[in-house]
């Protein structure tokens, strides 16, 4: 399942998301999305866990909870 994953805070890394889903299961892949011109973060990534369980959990454990200063929201993408 994939999960979009907003409101990050522009200094969140990739790896900062892979271990904050981690805790709920298996992270497939893990794109925090860049601007082109910059390279700095756009505030928003999407993680793929292959277990459609394991990606509801944390779906509902992370959704509007604190990453940094930041309150994230995380739901499904629309692929």
């Amino acid at each position: 399942m994939k999960l979009l994953v907003r409101n990050l805070s522009r200094s969140t890394t990739e790896q900062d998301i892979r271990v904050l889903f981690s805790e709920f299961g298996s992270v497939k892949a893990c794109n925090l999305v860049l601007d082109q011109e910059t390279g700095y973060s756009k505030g928003f990534a999407f993680v793929e866990m292959p277990e459609q369980e394991e990606a509801k959990t944390a779906l509902d454990k992370l959704h509007m909870t604190k990453l940094g200063k930041n309150t994230i929201r995380v739901k499904i993408a629309n692929s």
